[in-house]
């Protein structure tokens, strides 16, 4: 059969092929991934360990009436692919192209949109309890990895699954252990025996008998249910402890066997209730350099096909400046200890762990955990640095406040990513820690200008009470302005201006530089503040005619709200809309959000356009 992977209709083919035909587009799919990714970046190791799932998944299950729910979804990259959009891989994760992950207005077959983890038993479950509530009969299928299992919200939902005993299929993908064939094999065959009407049947006719037999009925039935638990501990160990929470375990099964997987599928369909199927895959699968690397390939830039290598680098990132700047702190202060959920690499964690790797803790998915882990610590004399990108330390809102701030506790929060983060879109843009951050009592919030400045927040962090988070954002700390003075607690005032003052936001401050060149061109006296410290709120003594605000986080809540509630000054606030944004590059949405110093100077001007007609309110 030849197999075009463009073609619309590819998903209807697939029902039509034979395993042979099926290993075929595995291995087109798999040089399809490898050679739009390199192009574009994106999640790649994760996608490459998924093919044959993905195509079992198809073949088993009628999407879009079955719903398939990804954990996360940077792995549905081949799901999208089968459901017709690999014509539009050219503009994956591009501005107005395709998401890298679940969208339903891309296509009716992604049912559920997610980008963080640990969710999708959560909303399998909430599915599935419709679907029974509607009186209809599809499919619910969660796919969850091993990582997002790390999370307590996976196991409060499994808990409630096996308790309702919702019939739910989950796929758990396992990248991060090995299988014996034999005792895969062996597992298979006694989940297609325990499946088997003739199995239920006879295990339901034996209940009912001993149950009737008068005083040693239960006895015996108590026996063999002790009998049984030992027979499945000893040869099916892998699964008690999804048994015991109510789910029917299969497994483990070879990830890349498309026969197995769909055997696997086949037994799970005659369940009654919840099965798991613990499938095993190797990350970046049929890519050397991903197998290789596949942490370096999980989210990757353009890269080369034949080197692995990516065609741009960045250089002296905020991430990297942190990272080596905790390692001479933490080597100076024994006390200072460094906590990260999984992303202790992208974090700059890499030389803390390193050096002091019984001093740096990956707590895995789990940020509520790693918050109120980080107080524990605290309280119990240690520095915690807690290395969380903003986007996933909302996860953990409430252990901030009751676990941290209310008790004053000195934690330091390096808020990596905040701000626009670009490709990854809506669910990963760090948007709101402003705001969220800001309502807390005693907290203290940061924002550094370039990475000198970062160091310089880290060096005053240390020296603080109370919990402080310092918020930077992804990429190059290297900005276009000279260095200014040393960070020391307060704002940083480059220039006064008569006519007006621009206050930037950390990192938008090459922005309000550049706008306050060209409104001096014009004629305006425009002075220029960098604003270091988010909270407290310092403004300082500047006898401006206007204010203008810019920040890369939400209006509502953020910065500029709260400055120009203490301020009698007209004041403009820039910042990001009360509204999802897509992704697309970091430039390209800062134009289409008005983050630019264009905007800054359109402001200024309309201000006092309207000002000298009589309109003097700006507020």
């Amino acid at each position: 059969m030849s197999i075009n992977l463009k073609d619309n209709n590819l998903l209807e083919k697939l029902q039509q092929m034979d395993v042979h035909d099926m290993e075929l587009l595995s291995d087109e799919i798999r040089s399809f991934l490898i050679e739009s990714v390199s192009k574009t970046g994106g999640h790649l190791a994760s996608n490459l360990g998924v093919v044959e799932l993905t195509i079992a998944m198809h073949k088993m299950y009628n999407s879009p009436t079955d719903k398939f729910i990804f954990d996360v979804g940077h792995q549905s990259y081949v799901h999208k692919i089968l459901t017709g959009r690999a014509a539009e891989f050219d503009s994956l994760r591009k501005y107005k192209g395709l998401s890298g992950f679940p969208k339903g207005k891309e296509s009716v077959h992604d049912a559920y949109e997610t980008g963080h983890s640990t969710t999708s038993l959560s909303a399998a479950m909430g599915m599935a309890t419709a679907r029974d509530l509607d009186g209809d009969d599809y499919e619910v299928i969660a796919v969850i990895g091993d990582g997002s299992m790390t999370g307590g919200m996976a196991y409060e939902a499994l808990n409630n699954i096996g308790t309702c005993n919702k019939n739910i299929k989950i796929i758990l993908n396992d990248n991060g252990m090995s299988i014996s064939k034999n005792i895969g094999s062996l597992s298979l065959h006694l989940s297609k025996l325990r499946a088997s009407k003739d199995y239920l049947s006879a295990k339901d006719n034996v209940k009912t008998f001993l149950d009737n037999v008068p005083v040693v009925g239960k006895g015996i039935k108590s026996t063999i249910s002790v009998q049984k638990d030992l027979l499945k501990y000893s040869l099916y160990s892998q699964g008690v402890f999804i048994e015991e929470m109510g789910v029917e375990y299969i497994g483990p099964i070879d990830g890349h066997n498309i026969e197995k997987l769909m055997e696997a599928m086949e037994i799970a369909n005659k369940v009654k209730g919840p099965t798991l199927i613990h499938v095993i895959t190797k990350k970046g699968k049929g890519y050397y350099w991903a197998e290789k690397y596949p942490k370096r390939f999980h989210g990757i830039s353009a890269f080369d096909t034949e080197t692995g290598k990516p065609l741009s680098k960045t250089i002296d990132s905020y991430s990297e400046v942190f990272g080596k700047k905790l390692l001479k702190l933490a080597e100076e202060n024994k006390d200072i200890v460094a906590i990260t959920a999984a992303m202790g690499a992208a974090t700059g964690l890499t030389y803390m762990h390193e050096r002091f790797p019984e001093r740096t803790f990956d707590v895995g998915l789990a940020e509520q955990h790693g918050v109120t882990f980080a107080a524990g610590l605290a309280k119990a004399g240690k520095l915690p640095v807690v290395a969380i990108y903003s986007t996933f330390l909302q996860r953990s809102f409430d252990q901030i406040i009751e676990d941290v701030a209310l008790q004053n506790l000195h934690v330091i929060f390096a808020v990596d990513r905040a701000g626009l983060v670009g490709a990854d879109g809506e669910t990963h843009h760090g948007q709101y820690d402003i705001s969220y951050l800001s309502m807390i009592p005693n907290m203290t919030i940061l924002s550094p200008c370039d990475g000198k400045q970062l160091e310089e927040m880290l060096d005053y962090a240390v020296k603080l009470d109370g919990p402080v988070a310092i918020r930077y954002p992804r990429g190059t700390s290297v900005s276009n302005h000279l260095r200014l003075r040393k960070f020391n607690g307060n704002n940083i005032t480059l220039k006064e201006g008569k006519d007006l003052t621009i206050f930037a936001v950390g990192s938008m401050l090459d922005i309000a530089i550049e706008a306050s060149d060209k409104l001096g061109k014009q004629g305006y006296d425009t002075g220029v503040v960098n604003v270091c410290s988010i909270k407290p709120v310092l403004v300082p003594s500047i006898d401006s005619k206007l204010y203008i605000t810019i920040e890369d986080g939400s209006l509502s809540g953020g910065f500029g709200e709260r400055f120009n509630m203490i301020t009698e000054i007209p004041t403009i606030t820039l910042g990001i809309p009360d509204r999802f944004i897509e992704h697309g590059s970091v430039d390209e949405l800062r134009e289409e959000l008005g983050l630019t110093s264009d905007s800054i100077v359109k402001g200024a001007r309309d201000y006092f356009e309207k000002r000298e007609t009589g309109c003097t309110s700006c507020k």
